[in-house]
Formats: structure tokens, C-alpha cells, sequence
């Protein structure tokens, strides 16, 4: 594989995400925040750049795997990323934000003739060691053909959702929210089982091996068990729930059930 990739992020799914292209025979040339974060990806062939821009190869693909939309966005908007990346270059961006965004962001790189393909994952960071995440990915057909090498590298399947950018973060989004209710769902469900006297264990075997066998419920049931009943809210929940609100918002509909999440969310992390 003769093309050097620019990676840049790496966080829970980024470190996993570059690991993978690596040992799957790409040359990375990587930038993260916290540079030490590169040192372990030394000795699999990569090399450490120490800005946005220096990872960028003119007309070439740069990977981007951050944890919110300003973090993306202050990227693309770091001093020569996008003249660099110019006529022909892809960016292909894994991150979780706003329609909106991804949608600011292809436009910001059209005006200077590159590509950008929004491609947001489903898979917890074990999942994406295993190659085991599911990708949904959007845009230009051309740029998203070139970069689907990398994205089956890296996954157990690849959903495109067209040329529209913004779809596939649409998408993630209404995973995302699915996936958090049911976590918050299982809480409350196997709390008030102990409170009456019924064992959780018992109520997770039955209820994910009949009515709720699907891996959302198994997976997260049995970690809440594990974890004495609690579904442990963090940031990610809190921005996601909240993107989820405002994108239906924004469309002209209500979210009910996700703006309560979002306060609930909010106030378990807080506490």
C-alpha cells in the first residue's frame, strides 16, 4: 500500500482505529494533542507529526477520529490543513457531531476542491481492536470508493447512506440515542427488581435470552449487573442525547423522550 495516510486523534476509537491501519500495512503519518499518545505506534511503522497540517499530503486522504464538533472543527480550520489537503484530497471523518457540521465541513472543503466523507462507527474500543465496528458512512461516491480500503480494514461492515453528507451522523445519532435509552431503561428495570426482592441476574438471563435478545440488551445487562445496577452516564451520553434534540429540533419536530435523557444524563453526571 503505496499511499501514506494523515491520522489524527488518538482517543478510545482513534488509538484502535490507527493500530489497525498499520498492522493492515498503511503508513500513517500521525498528529494527537497529547503526543506521547504516538510513541506506541512507532514501532508499527508510523511517524509522529506534531500539527494538523503536517500530516496532510496534497490530493492524499487524512483521517480524522474526534470527540466532538469542535475538536473537528478546529482541525480543518488549523493554518494550511485545507490548502494543503487541496484538489483531489479526502478527508475522511469518523467523528460523532452535528449534521450541521459535517455539513459546514464539506462545504468549507469543496471551496477548496477536496472531499469530505463523514463516517461515524458503532463499536465500544474492544470492538474496534477487533475490527468488529460498523461504519455508516456519506458522500461524494467517488471519495467515499477511495476510502473504503481503510474502512473495511478496520470494521465487520460498511452501511452507505448516499451522497447527502449528514445522513450518516443522522444515523449515529438515532443509534446513539436508541442505545443510551436502553441503557438507562435497563437500570431503572433491574433496580426495581432488587428493590423488590427479585435477583437482577436472574431478570437479565430471562429477559436478553427471550423478549430483548439482541446485543444492546445483553451486552449492556450484563455490565449494569456487573456494575450493581448502575448505568454510569458520561460526556459522550450527555452531547449525544443533546445533538439528538437539537437535530429534531432544528427539523421542525420534538424530542420528549430525549430531552428528558439529556437532563437525566446531565444530572447523573454531575452528581
Amino acid at each position: 500500500m503505496s499511499e501514506t495516510i494523515g491520522f489524527i486523534g488518538l482517543g478510545l476509537l482513534g488509538m484502535p482505529v490507527a493500530r489497525n491501519l498499520l498492522t493492515s500495512g498503511y503508513t500513517l503519518k500521525i498528529y494527537n494533542r497529547t503526543a506521547s499518545k504516538v510513541e506506541p505506534l512507532l514501532a508499527l511503522g508510523g511517524t509522529q507529526r506534531y500539527s494538523p497540517q503536517d500530516v496532510v499530503t496534497s490530493g492524499g486522504i487524512v483521517v480524522s477520529v474526534m470527540s466532538d464538533d469542535a475538536a473537528l472543527e478546529s482541525i480543518v480550520s488549523s493554518e494550511g490543513f485545507l490548502e494543503r489537503l487541496g484538489k483531489g484530497g479526502v478527508h475522511l471523518a469518523m467523528s460523532t457531531v452535528a449534521p450541521e457540521t459535517s455539513r459546514k465541513m464539506a462545504a468549507l472543503h469543496a471551496e477548496h476542491g477536496c472531499l469530505y466523507v463523514e463516517a461515524p462507527v458503532f463499536g465500544r474500543p474492544e470492538a474496534a481492536a477487533a475490527r468488529e465496528l460498523w461504519v455508516c458512512c456519506a458522500g461524494e461516491q467517488a471519495a467515499k470508493e477511495r476510502v473504503r480500503p481503510l474502512l473495511e480494514a478496520i470494521s465487520q461492515g460498511i452501511f452507505d447512506f448516499g451522497e447527502q453528507v449528514g445522513a450518516a451522523n443522522i444515523v449515529k445519532l438515532c443509534g446513539n440515542f436508541l442505545i443510551i435509552s436502553a441503557g438507562r431503561s435497563i437500570a431503572e428495570a433491574l433496580t426495581m427488581a432488587a428493590n423488590n426482592g427479585v435477583d437482577p441476574n436472574a431478570v437479565v438471563d430471562m429477559l436478553t435470552t427471550t423478549l430483548f435478545s439482541c446485543f444492546i440488551y445483553q451486552s449492556y445487562g450484563a455490565r449494569i449487573v456487573a456494575n450493581s445496577g448502575v448505568y454510569q452516564s458520561n460526556w459522550i451520553a450527555v452531547k449525544d442525547t443533546g445533538l439528538f434534540e437539537q437535530t429534531a429540533q432544528k427539523a421542525g419536530g420534538s424530542a420528549p423522550l430525549a430531552h428528558l435523557l439529556h437532563e437525566i444524563m446531565q444530572e447523573n453526571l454531575l452528581s
